[in-house]
């Protein structure tokens, strides 16, 4: 008998449940995943576009070792940072994962902040056929040297200002990507979410949003970047230059690492580096909470100073109960 692909064998198995932890940046999404993913026995999967690249550890704020080994996770550290890394390969790669975990006998735990990637895991997005074409790319790349990255977002909005209103005008790869998927399938890249709408999702999903109160979330941030730096997250930078890496390349546009970039390179200088990385993380917290809400069937657990790990870890583990009772794996 042919063996089937994996597919075929998603389709067939539209009912496997999966739990999903979302959140802005800093809330702690990773320090109560790991107390899920330890009472139910399983395994994370990462859903953050800075962690799949490697040797980027201390701005992307990546699980440390015991995190790691309390729960295994897995998509982190998959391509170096100047390989492109689509929405389109992650969806691929947690697929798989979610697969084998549920095989396994694991309830598939996914967890993270960049909302794409969980969107195009959950409502299973369409994408086309076509891979990357690096002279469609370098073309906007000098395009965006010669005339500004403004002139190249400007393209943008003109064939796909759905796209643009989600994508940050100094976002350099995505803006280039989007004009790359518009030259190669001829239809702009926010038609191949359009064309997942109304579309049961793949699995049965559980699906939690972590906040806090504004004032508290900054306050975090502010804090994280500062035990980041002197952690050495410029040290780390540093030893990417001197590895070769270019400020051009997707995985150095991550934010935190572009504005160290500049700061190395003597276009900017120390206080206003540190002022613009806390500025631009607020302002990413912003947007994703902004793109979460958006989804009906979230439930909000509000995290206060007050809040217990534990208490949250037992309230999502009792209603992972009913999405899962006989593989939840409980004890």
């Amino acid at each position: 008998m042919p063996r089937k692909k994996a597919g075929e064998q998603l389709n067939k198995d539209r009912n496997i449940p999966l739990l999903v932890m979302v959140g802005p940046t800093a809330v702690g999404k990773t320090a109560l995943a790991v107390k899920v993913a330890q009472k139910l026995q399983t395994e994370i999967i990462s859903a953050d576009s800075a962690q799949v690249y490697r040797f980027l550890d201390i701005g992307t704020a990546k699980p440390a070792e015991e995190e790691k080994k309390a729960a295994p996770h897995h998509l982190i550290d998959l391509v170096e940072p100047d390989r492109d890394f689509s929405v389109a390969d992650y969806q691929k790669e947690a697929v798989k994962i979610i697969e084998k975990l549920w095989g396994e006998g694991k309830l598939p735990v996914l967890v993270g902040g960049t909302g794409l990637y969980i969107n195009s895991v959950i409502e299973g997005y369409a994408f086309g056929q076509k891979g990357a074409n690096r002279k469609i790319r370098d073309h906007y790349e000098q395009l965006a040297l010669k005339e500004g990255l403004e002139n190249v977002y400007g393209k943008l909005k003109e064939i796909d200002p759905e796209a643009a209103s989600r994508i940050h005008p100094n976002d350099r790869r995505r803006i280039i990507r989007a004009l790359e998927v518009y030259e190669l399938e001829g239809r702009p890249i926010s038609e191949q979410v359009a064309r997942t709408a109304g579309k049961e999702s793949p699995y049965r999903i559980l699906i939690f949003g972590l906040y806090m109160d504004r004032d508290t979330l900054y306050e975090r941030i502010e804090k994280r970047v500062d035990l980041m730096l002197a952690a050495g997250w410029l040290e780390e930078t540093r030893r990417l230059l001197e590895q070769g890496y270019r400020d051009t390349d997707p995985g150095m546009q991550v934010l935190g690492y572009r504005q160290l970039l500049d700061y190395l390179q003597g276009r900017i200088g120390w206080e206003y580096m540190v002022k613009e990385i806390k500025k631009q993380t607020r302002n990413l917290a912003k947007r994703q909470l902004t793109w979460f809400r958006r989804n009906k069937d979230i439930e909000w657990l509000k995290i206060t100073d007050q809040t217990a790990i534990d208490h949250l870890t037992e309230n999502i583990c009792f209603k992972v109960q009913d999405l899962a009772p006989n593989r939840a794996n409980i004890y």
